[in-house]
């Protein structure tokens, strides 16, 4: 993420932007659908100034989003600033996130079909990301939000990093991975400076030094985090360690997701966080069931040991994905669920909110009660409906 890299990112004004409802709400920001002077559709994650203790986090993701270029990861369609909040507008994803469609399903689970096309999307999404050197650290359904044409799409990069990338020799596909074409660099409102500096800010908390570092069996990078960041039921067993954690944090994440999709809970889910952690580190998931394929991914991306934890190229290739043309996945227009796609009529009746005031006392609720985690997001009235047969398609 070079600064010369950044491409014309233009500034938004409140003013000349219909703000229509609250689309999720996370720690660090207020996510609204607003509507641009030409009919045009964003997700504006607002961020109150005064709650924020560290600029730099703000900027470095706004750098993340300024680099993306690819289909499953948003595009930065501006940034904004006032006297209150600081934001920045991205793709607005009418489908919501993988989290409130599994909740609408009957058993509160997928097929391992739908599984299988949502996992090959993400392992995708996340190949792109450490080809970039960027580790997500946060990956989670609340994260994984579904667009208008049924593809998936990654945000949020609140808890991401940056290490070394991984070279061009781990990318085993082509067409799957997009150049970026050079960017031309712009002038960008005052607090948005920082963002120029390459910096690879860490939320370092908590840490327990043991030593030892364990590298991945695919990772080129010398680089480790210590950061103790993610959300609880998912964070890897190397990051509550605090032995340093590299770009395989996210293939143990990617396992927990999978093990909820098929289940309908996290496999290490405690009373408290203390037992959650406890669990994440002592025990094995229950994977019953018979033995299939996807049971036998979920317990390699769950191996507690990053240096035995399934690699990129193995889990590509992994049985549960034999049937995958990695080059087509992107160009399917047959996808588990389409949503229903929001125009400017359905948005007529709808009343147009004061993001200010709003953000601000969402963040002086949010102070008072201290929140522990991020599974906060607001559930919009429209709701997705069920997926599609199980037999949309089969790999």
């Amino acid at each position: 993420m070079d600064a010369g890299d950044h491409h014309e990112t233009p500034s938004l004004d409140l003013k000349n932007l219909n703000v229509i409802s609250v689309l999720g709400r996370g720690a660090k920001g207020v996510v609204f659908l607003v509507q641009t002077e030409n009919g045009e559709l964003l997700a504006l994650k607002a961020i109150l100034k005064s709650s924020t203790q560290n600029n730099r986090r703000i900027c470095f993701e706004r750098e993340i989003l300024d680099s993306l270029n690819y289909p499953l990861l948003p595009k930065l369609h501006g940034v904004l600033q006032t006297e209150k909040i600081v934001g920045y507008a991205i793709d607005y994803c009418p489908g919501l996130d993988l989290h409130s469609l599994r909740k609408k399903q009957t058993e509160k689970t997928f097929s391992d079909d739908i599984i299988r096309f949502y996992a090959a999307e993400l392992v995708l999404a996340l190949e792109y990301l450490h080809g970039l050197g960027i580790v997500y650290r946060d990956l989670k359904p609340e994260n994984v939000m579904i667009q208008e044409n049924g593809h998936l799409m990654l945000v949020d990069f609140d808890l991401s990093t940056k290490l070394s990338p991984k070279s061009p020799e781990d990318h085993s596909s082509t067409k799957s991975m997009p150049k970026m074409e050079p960017r031309k660099k712009k002038k960008i409102p005052y607090f948005f400076k920082c963002c120029d500096s390459g910096i690879s800010p860490e939320d370092s908390v908590n840490q327990v030094e043991l030593g030892g570092d364990s590298m991945n069996n695919e990772s080129d990078s010398v680089q480790k985090s210590n950061s103790f960041v993610g959300t609880e039921e998912y964070i890897a067993p190397e990051i509550i360690l605090g032995n340093g954690h590299d770009f395989s944090v996210d293939w143990w994440c990617l396992g927990i997701m999978l093990y909820e999709m098929l289940y309908g809970t996290t496999p290490f889910k405690g009373i408290d966080r203390k037992d959650t952690f406890h669990r994440i580190l002592s025990n094995v998931p229950n994977l019953t069931g018979e033995l299939t394929p996807l049971r036998d991914l979920i317990a390699k991306l769950l191996e507690k040991e990053p240096l035995k934890r399934i690699s990129l190229s193995k889990i590509k290739g992994h049985d549960f994905f034999k049937a995958v043309d990695w080059d087509l996945i992107l160009d399917m227009a047959r996808t588990p669920f389409i949503p229903g796609r929001k125009d400017a009529e359905d948005l007529k009746g709808n009343k147009i909110m004061d993001v200010e005031p709003y953000v601000q006392g969402v963040f002086e609720v949010a102070e008072d009660e201290k929140m522990e985690n991020n599974r906060n997001w607001v559930e919009e009235l429209n709701h997705p409906n069920q997926v599609q047969n199980d037999n949309f398609f089969i790999f």
